[in-house]
């Protein structure tokens, strides 16, 4: 089942396992961060945009019944995530496809899903230190899609009060909350990440928005990876746990 540089990782909440290669992916915290702010209800469609190799279909599938798909422009990562999905049996579930996210519209018709999830990738084209590999340059780096593509399809894809939730890097919160409003996605939540209480700076941000929704945002408390000491906090230790 495993190829040449690939592992088997557990996620120990969901008690899944979940191929890995950190020549191609691995998923980060980020993702984990992702699927604990996103609600999804047993009748919802979700679509998971820029999937990688499934994480946040798994982290969904633990958390309701929904059908959930999810798409990926890197064959590589696809053919990894499908075989991910036979080996925990879920793929009458969860679907992973390749594919373009600017090509949704040539594929789904508008307003099909309930809720779209992303975890884009996070830095400009033209940003210094890209990552060498080809496959992390892709995953991380602005090259083959722009926030605004994803905010774009995902506006495609979800119906009427249908939500768009991101995790993204908190230095572009005011891109992503901007092309949510452009697009008609009205921001409704958002929880700011500090690696710990004695950061002041947070490192990430998690915003929820609602497709044709009403003003009003709620800002959550704050979400702190570690505690005072340096240990993972009590929030995360259930994120990672349960």
């Amino acid at each position: 089942m495993l190829n040449s540089g690939e592992r088997l990782d557990q996620l120990l909440r969901e008690k899944y396992e979940i191929i890995q290669n950190d020549e191609v992916f691995s998923f980060s915290t980020d993702a984990l961060l992702l699927g604990e702010f996103t609600s999804v209800r047993n009748k919802d469609k979700v679509m998971d945009l820029c999937t990688g190799n499934g994480i946040i279909p798994l982290l969904l599938a633990y958390k309701s019944q929904s059908t959930i798909k999810g798409i990926e422009i890197q064959e590589a990562l696809v053919e990894m995530a499908q075989r991910t999905l036979r080996h925990n049996q879920l793929e009458d579930q969860i679907s992973i496809e390749h594919m373009d996210l600017k090509n949704v519209s040539n594929t789904y018709m508008p307003s099909t899903f309930d809720v779209v999830t992303v975890n884009p990738p996070y830095f400009k084209e033209n940003q210094q230190m890209q990552h060498q590999k080809e496959a992390h340059k892709i995953a991380r780096h602005e090259i083959l899609c722009t926030l605004e593509d994803v905010v774009k399809a995902s506006k495609h894809l979800l119906k009427q009060g249908g939500k768009l939730v991101m995790v993204h890097r908190a230095e572009r919160l005011m891109d992503v909350l901007s092309l949510y409003r452009q697009y008609n996605i009205e921001p409704k939540r958002l929880r700011m990440v500090y690696s710990t209480p004695k950061k002041t700076e947070a490192v990430t941000i998690l915003v929820e928005g609602r497709s044709g929704g009403q003003v009003g945002l709620k800002v959550e408390q704050p979400f702190y990876i570690y505690d005072a000491n340096g240990e993972y906090s009590a929030e995360m230790k259930a994120v990672y746990y349960g």
